[in-house]
Formats: structure tokens, C-alpha cells, sequence
């Protein structure tokens, strides 16, 4: 046996029989081929920074640290390897004068986990990170590389570009990108009120919207991101470092601590917290923007609902959080994404509204989880595929149109669920 994995918050732990390091698709079908024929199951790792169980097993657990490369640039067409983390795909955009069109807030995880999960940012021109995928290949339970895009295998590419880990292992991704650009980012204080009476002109007037509630109080911090044509206000470097860096996560940190051991300490801390931010207003390059350290640990749920539904799902959360047991350490994030097609994309067929909601690693958290779940699954809520949820394939057919033709495309990839593991089976069936 190995040494046990565990994903980035330590909620998630698995000892496989042996791990792969492929170097390229002939070395990753041998791998298959082996484990095949001696009864493992196989799942592919990235950085993990999911929060579900998605990539546990006992089996062969591979990862792609050795598939991580630039493959080619034609124009504003990049592919990669599918093992590359987000933040080297970055710093490789930006050499070629690119970048992606938006990003999530954590540049952490690999490309093959940020996109088979449906990782998203926010903006309302925007739908998740697979929708910038041009074409992909993937080597499916047989060892074969099978390509596909809008073209060629048409429905393994609606299926494949959000698959959480079960038709195959991801090797090569074709990405959509834009010529490099610079954002401005806006981030104030705010109260509720503010937020709903304006949400429409805020979502609608800016590239990028999101907004955080602090729990126990009636403020927010509204975050507003646009492009412009370049960098003239730079953020002070020692202005960046105290915000990001000591604020967010030293302070931040310690005040979880405390409010884990102390929890009637808590709604004062997030009082404190919610009037400490103070405006600030800076241009940079769009990933510097879009991605900040998070280096505070914590678990998550996130809940892609129908835009109107939003504000139904977040006044049933702040009632909640108002009857826990235990008190919520961090703040709730709420973000906008455009409709796509993708069949198991939380956007599939409508705008989305997200709401994510956290709590620090040793703090508990369960209640917290199933009640805001209890919220939004009436709602016709989709649960992010890489952050806890507690739902099953039965309720999940219910919210994805497209869910049967999901199950069909897997059937046929891999009939012997050489990729599966617990958790793909309570979310996809047997």
C-alpha cells in the first residue's frame, strides 16, 4: 500500500494500492490496461482542492504531475496538458501576451480538476471554465485517446468537458483564450440593503460581480471587476500584501482559531471583520485580479441556483445560520454566471446565481450544510461538483436535462466502472 492522500482541507483521505505517474497517454493506457486486468479501480488526482470524495481510491490513484506541459499556441488557441496547475497555465498565457477570459478565485488547482469539476468565476457574459474549451482528449477505460470538440464526437464533448472523473483521464485540453488584459478592481463595503436594492445595475453594469455577507451583521463586501486598457493605479505592494496576505489570511486565521475554541466570540468577530475592510480601488493583470491566496483552511458547499431564485435561497440561509447550533466562522459568497450547454455543467440551460458557503476545518459543520441544502435543492439547486453536498443520482436527474444522456455516455466509455469509486456511484448511479 501507499502513503495515504489527502485532499487540500484534510476531509478527504484515501491509501491506494500504488500510484501512476504516466508521462503520456501510451504510459497512462498501460496503466489502465494493468489495473484492468487485476480488479482496481483507478481515479485520476489533481491538487486537490475538492472538497467531495470524487477522487478517492483504493486502487491506482494517478496523477498527472508528468503531463503538465505546453503542447502548442496557434493564436489565441492554447493546448495543454491536463496536469498543468492553473497558475503555471497563467504565467504561461501571460508569456504569450493571453489569458483566460475569467477565472475562479483559487489558481491552485489543476486544469484536468478545475474543469472536470465546473469551476467557474464570475460575470454574467461568462459560464464556467469548460466553456472555454475548444476540443479535448481523453483516454478512456480501454486505453484509448479519443478526441472530440463541437465537430468530432459532439456528445462525448457536451458530457466530457464537466465529467467529475467517470468517462476517463483528461490528457490534452484546447483552450479558448483572450489577448492578455488588465482589470479594475473596485471592493467596498456595503450594507444588505444596498446589495438588493442595486443588484440588478450592479450584476448587469460590471464584467465581474460578486459579493460577500458576513454573518450575524447586514454588511457585505461587494467586489466589481473591469477591464480597461491598462494598468494605471497599481496596487501598492505593501497595500496588497496587508489585505491578501495579513488581513485575509494571518488575522483571518487567527480569528477562526478563536472562534473555534470561543464560539460566542464569533458574531462580534464578524462584526469587526465586516467594518475593518475598507475600500480600495487597483488595476493589474486580469489573473492577478481574479485569483488571491487562500491560505486559511476551511470546507465548503455551493449551490448554482436559477437567478430569481436567489434571493428566496439567501434569505432562508441567513434564518439558518440564525438557528445553528454552532456559530458560521466565514463569509458567504455569492457570484453570477451565463447559461451553457454542457449536460453536466451547474449552468446547463439557465443563468445561474451561486451561493457558496464555508466553514474553518475542525469546526463543525454538517447541520450547517444539509440545512442550507434543504434550502436550495427545492430551488432547483445543482451542488458544485467539487464542494460538499449531500445529494444522490435520483435528485440530481431531476435538475440536469441532460443527466440520462450523461449516464449513456458513460455506460458506453467505461461499462466495467474502471473509474468509478463511492462517490460517483451515489451521484451517477451504479
Amino acid at each position: 500500500m501507499t502513503t495515504p492522500w489527502a485532499n487540500w482541507a484534510g476531509n478527504q483521505t484515501a491509501t491506494a494500492t500504488r500510484v501512476a505517474h504516466p508521462a503520456d497517454p501510451a504510459e497512462l493506457a498501460e496503466v489502465l490496461h494493468a489495473a484492468a486486468a487485476e480488479g482496481l479501480r483507478v481515479k485520476a488526482v489533481g491538487s486537490g482542492h475538492s472538497f467531495t470524495p470524487t477522487a478517492l481510491t483504493d486502487g491506482v490513484r494517478v496523477e498527472l504531475d508528468r503531463m503538465a506541459s505546453l503542447v502548442r499556441v496557434e493564436g489565441n488557441l492554447v493546448t495543454v496538458q491536463a496536469g498543468m496547475p492553473l497558475r503555471v497555465l497563467n504565467a504561461t498565457l501571460a508569456a504569450n501576451g493571453l489569458a483566460m477570459p475569467n477565472l475562479g478565485d483559487i489558481d491552485a488547482q489543476t486544469i484536468a480538476g478545475a474543469l472536470s469539476t465546473g469551476t467557474h468565476g464570475t460575470g454574467t457574459g461568462f459560464g464556467c471554465l469548460s466553456t472555454f474549451i475548444e476540443a479535448l482528449t481523453l483516454v478512456t477505460a480501454d486505453g484509448t485517446e479519443v478526441a472530440c470538440s463541437t465537430t468530432q464526437n459532439p456528445d462525448l464533448f457536451a458530457a466530457a468537458r464537466v465529467n467529475i472523473g467517470a468517462l476517463g483521464v483528461l490528457s490534452t485540453v484546447t483552450l479558448r483564450c483572450a489577448p492578455a488584459f488588465t482589470l479594475r478592481a473596485d471592493e467596498r463595503p456595503a450594507s444588505l440593503a444596498d446589495v438588493w436594492s442595486g443588484l440588478d445595475e450592479h450584476v448587469g453594469a460590471n464584467d465581474h460581480f460578486e459579493f460577500y455577507w458576513f454573518p450575524y451583521t447586514d454588511r457585505v463586501q461587494i467586489k466589481r471587476n473591469n477591464r480597461v486598457p491598462e494598468a494605471d493605479t497599481p496596487l501598492a505592494g505593501w497595500r496588497r500584501w496587508l489585505d491578501d496576505d495579513f488581513l485575509s489570511n494571518t488575522v483571518f486565521g487567527a480569528a477562526c482559531r478563536i472562534g473555534r475554541v470561543v464560539p460566542a466570540a464569533v458574531p462580534p468577530i464578524s462584526r469587526v471583520s465586516a467594518r475593518a475592510l475598507s475600500a480600495r480601488v487597483y488595476t493589474a493583470p486580469s489573473h492577478e485580479v481574479f485569483c488571491t491566496p487562500r491560505r486559511v483552511r476551511f470546507v465548503e458547499m455551493e449551490y448554482g441556483l436559477p437567478r430569481a431564485a436567489l434571493r428566496e435561497a439567501f434569505d432562508g440561509l441567513r434564518a439558518v445560520v440564525a438557528g445553528l447550533p454552532y456559530k458560521v466562522q466565514f463569509p458567504v459568497e455569492v457570484r453570477f454566471t451565463a447559461a451553457d450547454d454542457i449536460w453536466l455543467s451547474h449552468g446547463h440551460g439557465r443563468d445561474n446565481a451561486y451561493v457558496a458557503i464555508h466553514q474553518y476545518v475542525g469546526a463543525p459543520y454538517e447541520e450547517y450544510f444539509r440545512r442550507f441544502e434543504a434550502v436550495a435543492a427545492p430551488l432547483a439547486g445543482r451542488p458544485h461538483w467539487g464542494k460538499m453536498h449531500f445529494r444522490d443520482a435520483e435528485s440530481l436527474s431531476e435538475v440536469y436535462p441532460r443527466f440520462a444522456d450523461f449516464q449513456a455516455v458513460r455506460d458506453k466509455l467505461d461499462p466495467n466502472r474502471l473509474f468509478a469509486n463511492a462517490y460517483t456511484e451515489r451521484v451517477l448511479g451504479p
